[in-house]
């Protein structure tokens, strides 16, 4: 969808005569988004459009029936493109030049890759680079724009930082790679930015060329697929083993049907272990690389997206697979069926709205299913871990119902985890209290776990296993705060008995923390750990969890206040809403026992309370 479009001419003309109002009221009456006048988006038009586009479009070299088109809204995603001018070369070849805008007036370098720090809101944050961002817009049209790739329109891309004087930041050789596919023009290079237009665009678009874009089919390209199928081949992390066949099969068979007006809907049921994301992901590239279909892997938490995007990468740019890992609130206004089939891993952290501040859209559940023709759903309702978590197979089984969808199910039952041991993840639901098994003890179960006295003792052991393959690391509950965000000098976990000092894992390293050669040095949490798999894990229970006469006794209070899984739980409290107690305990253990069953091979553990720590040691038999 494109909010405006316009010759060059008549775009010149607006721009001096209040675009910003035009951009706004066919915002609301095309997409139904209604921006606040006087706002920092509307202001944004109004100093990006109506001054700095206008004096760089206000120019004899770029034609004056050259197209111009502002906010093209790019389908599949929420992601807007500020300025697209389009036309023909002197070889009269059909040439589209994205443009980027920032407002931005300062920037910090990061060891990020395509990141850099910004003002932002009052606060200083981390923004994707805009060069990363111009190409990834490129990479979007020519991998999944049937138009675009069949009739090979070519498309360059640039970022226009039209306040920013000082350039040596935004241009720093660390962003060397991006930099190259699409440039940055800065503060008073107003002519620089209008050769980069001009050597594309000789002429005028009279082929319709943004029409045809905006129309054409999405679809991915031959050469997405091509390349997504080379990187599973020999890839011994996706082989499919015992029934995650018979699951894979399944679903894709109900993939092969797309193109019936009926919409299907498969609930995958599976514990930790039992290879959910591996299924998930084979189902992701056999659907775009084989059957070349419009399909997304979807995940609530950002962390598994960023694992996987990671290691199916390889010879690809980030850029190119990015498109097909998306968040779970992706699809507040997606259109019916817009999609042949969406992949929900980690599905049990599904919320009801979306966006930053929680007010966008009715359910994610009912969302995914809206937009697609086949919604596949991993699940495992023993690992919803936060207050807005409301995967559950009953409602997924009444959002489909609603939708008239045809309602499928799977079990993924082999345990892949902790050595293939059923006994220890019973154990765990024993131990925890979660509920009665017949595993009192580890007596048998074919599992390295310790009960260790002390944080130094564990960290020894996790630094000691991890220099095997790098798939050991420590983990803890979210009881202490992230003070390390403010002063990275700071320790945020403490125990000074024991002399030690960590900090968390969520800056340096953020979502790739799992896979980073130096993360061990960092304690991770249940935000970057879910989803994931670990050869050996080490775990640490704060004062959330503790254990008085036997009685495993869970306590809200003792989280952190920089962790909003519990955000909810005093308002619910204060309320009198039936059960709020109980769904806390319910979300304190499972947080525990997903972390407890990282491991594949084995499980450290040390309690800062002492009874806790004993009542664990005499569970181990």
């Amino acid at each position: 969808m494109i909010v405006y479009q316009a010759p060059k001419k008549q775009f010149v003309y607006d721009a001096a005569n209040g675009i910003e109002d035009i951009v706004r009221d066919n915002l609301l009456q095309n997409l139904n988004i209604n921006i606040q006048r006087e706002g920092s988006e509307y202001n944004s038009w109004r100093n990006s459009l109506g001054n700095a586009m206008y004096h760089v479009m206000n120019t004899d070299q770029i034609p004056d029936d050259a197209m111009v088109a502002v906010e093209y809204s790019i389908p599949r995603t929420k992601k807007r493109i500020d300025v697209i001018v389009s036309g023909l070369d002197d070889q009269m070849q059909e040439k589209v030049v994205i443009i980027e805008l920032k407002q931005w007036t300062d920037i910090e370098l990061t060891d990020k890759d395509a990141i850099v720090r910004t003002p932002m809101r009052g606060r200083t944050t981390d923004q994707v680079h805009p060069s990363y961002q111009a190409w990834s817009y490129v990479t979007l049209f020519r991998n999944f724009n049937e138009t675009v790739y069949t009739e090979r329109i070519d498309l360059f891309a640039c970022a226009y930082l039209h306040n920013l004087s000082e350039e040596a930041v935004i241009r720093d050789q660390f962003y060397a790679e991006h930099l190259e596919q699409a440039p940055v023009f800065c503060k008073g290079e107003k002519e620089k930015l209008q050769d980069f237009i001009a050597r594309y665009v000789k002429h005028g678009d009279s082929k319709d060329i943004l029409y045809r874009i905006e129309n054409g089919n999405v679809r991915p390209s031959k050469e997405l697929a091509d390349k997504l199928a080379s990187m599973m081949q020999g890839n011994q992390e996706f082989i499919l083993i015992d029934n995650q066949k018979l699951v894979y099969e399944d679903a894709l068979s109900l993939i092969k049907k797309v193109g019936s007006d009926q919409k299907h809907v498969l609930i995958v049921e599976g514990g930790p272990g039992t290879g959910k994301s591996v299924v998930a992901i084979h189902l992701l590239v056999e659907a775009v690389a084989g059957k070349r279909k419009n399909a997304q892997y979807v995940t609530k938490n950002a962390a598994p997206r960023a694992v996987y995007q990671s290691k199916l990468s390889g010879t690809m740019k980030k850029s190119e697979i990015a498109a097909l890992f998306q968040n779970s609130g992706a699809y507040v206004n997606s259109q019916k069926n817009e999609f042949d089939a969406l992949i929900v891993d980690e599905a049990h952290r599904l919320n009801e709205k979306s966006g930053v501040f929680k007010n966008l859209g009715e359910n994610q559940i009912k969302e995914i299913i809206h937009a697609a023709n086949v919604s596949i759903f991993f699940i495992d309702e023993d690992q919803r871990v936060t207050w807005q978590d409301i995967g559950a197979t009953t409602e997924i089984e009444r959002c489909a119902q609603e939708q008239g969808a045809s309602i499928h199910y799977g079990k993924l039952e082999s345990q892949f985890r902790c050595n293939g041991s059923d006994g220890f993840l019973a154990w765990v639901d024993n131990a925890l209290q979660i509920r009665d098994t017949a595993n009192t003890t580890l007596e048998g179960a074919n599992y390295d776990f310790k009960v260790v006295d002390s944080p130094n003792q564990l960290k020894d052991l996790i630094f000691e296993k991890n220099a095997e393959k790098n798939k050991a690391r420590l983990v803890a509950g979210y009881c202490w705060d992230w003070v390390s965000k403010k002063d990275k000098k700071l320790p945020d976990i403490t125990f000074p008995e024991h002399d030690f000092a960590m900090q968390w894992n969520l800056d340096t390293d953020g979502l790739l923390w799992v896979i980073s050669p130096n993360s061990v040095h960092q304690i991770g949490c249940i935000h970057t750990s879910q989803g994931l798999d670990l050869d050996y894990v080490g775990v640490i229970i704060g004062p959330d969890l503790i254990v008085r006469n036997g009685a495993v006794q869970t306590h809200p209070d003792q989280r952190a206040k920089t962790d909003k899984s519990l955000n909810g739980y005093k308002r619910d409290l204060k309320a009198g809403i039936e059960g709020t107690e109980k769904k806390a305990d319910a979300i304190i253990k499972n947080t525990y026992r997903t972390l407890l069953t990282r491991g594949l091979k084995g499980c450290y553990l040390y309690c800062e309370d002492v009874e806790t720590r004993e009542y664990f040691r005499q569970l181990v038999g």
